[in-house]
């Protein structure tokens, strides 16, 4: 059993040992932790990580689940001086990643330098690149020994949507990037379900800080998919109260249907009150398909592939 976790990389929560049980399971008295900087022993070294408390019940499931990581080893809650140690080395990363990125710039390497992380007790140090080929680093990483001596140097080549989630940031509905906050895997996603969707397919409306499309696309799909069952398509010819009359757009969530008549207006059905007939009338549809959103993007087929492009979208490697 586990009394505390963190939350770490990738936003995976992983328990924290030697602190609330003793090594026979045993709960026992310890000092209250929760939502307190702490230092921890990582696979990477010592890390400065916030710790939280976690309910028995909670625990429990997790402890069960074949998926819980490894618990990371509790050393101590940062103390004052741990704290301006802390500081300084924030500030160091800070130099780190300059200094790396004129030799980067040195060696004319195609690569985006994201990040750089130095673990607490300063024997590693880790700088996070985004690139979209194979990166050749020897002569880089021959240069980075040299300044930074007595440390381990980690290059980890990861993803843009990676970058995203370690860079933290807000995304256009006000929220915590999602792959920053809870999003652990990153779904495919293509343009089809922005279009199925009813969305404007514009880069500025469909994509997100990374360059690729939003990732809460995915989220309602399954929903859109289950309205638009019994829907006449778009273009259809359809039998209205007012007239015959073709389906210019559909509201999948108003469950309604907007037909076209053959003196252009439109207007909006139930579901209910409509039947597909098979009739040829004079009606032109926009093959845009009309929706509720104006843009004055110009967008050409090339842009929407690079926006549906997963090739070094995630790595893994965070």
């Amino acid at each position: 059993m586990f009394k505390y976790a963190v939350r770490y990389l990738k936003n995976t929560i992983v328990p924290l040992k030697n602190i609330g049980y003793d090594k026979d399971g045993n709960e026992c008295e310890c000092e209250n932790i929760d939502g307190k900087l702490i230092l921890a022993r990582t696979e990477k070294g010592e890390e400065v990580l916030k710790a939280f408390l976690v309910s028995p019940e909670i625990a429990k499931l997790f402890q069960n689940s074949e998926k819980t990581p490894e618990p990371f080893e509790f050393i101590r809650v940062m103390t004052q001086e741990d704290m301006m140690i802390y500081e300084d080395i924030k500030k160091e990363e800070v130099t780190s990643f300059f200094k790396c990125k004129e030799l980067v710039k040195k060696h004319n390497l195609v690569m985006n330098l994201v990040q750089c992380k130095l673990t607490f007790d300063k024997r590693k140090i880790s700088f996070y690149y985004t690139a979209p080929e194979r990166v050749d680093f020897r002569e880089l990483l021959k240069d980075l020994t040299q300044v930074f001596k007595r440390m381990r140097i980690d290059l980890r080549h990861i993803g843009i949507r990676d970058e995203s989630s370690i860079m933290d940031g807000c995304g256009m509905c006000g929220k915590a990037f999602c792959c920053a906050s809870h999003l652990r895997k990153f779904d495919s996603i293509n343009v089809k379900l922005a279009k199925d969707q009813g969305m404007p397919i514009a880069p500025s409306k469909i994509s997100g800080t990374c360059g690729r499309l939003l990732c809460c696309l995915t989220y309602e799909y399954s929903n859109y998919v289950e309205a638009a069952k019994g829907m006449p398509p778009v273009g259809s010819t359809v039998m209205t109260p007012s007239g015959l009359g073709k389906v210019c757009y559909i509201q999948f969530l108003n469950n309604t249907v907007a037909v076209k008549f053959e003196d252009g207006k439109i207007k909006e059905f139930e579901k209910t009150e409509i039947e597909m007939v098979d009739a040829n009338i004079n009606v032109e549809i926009d093959d845009r398909r009309l929706t509720n959103y104006d843009t004055d993007e110009k967008v050409d087929a090339k842009q929407l592939k690079q926006l549906e492009d997963d090739r070094n979208s995630t790595t893994g490697n965070v």
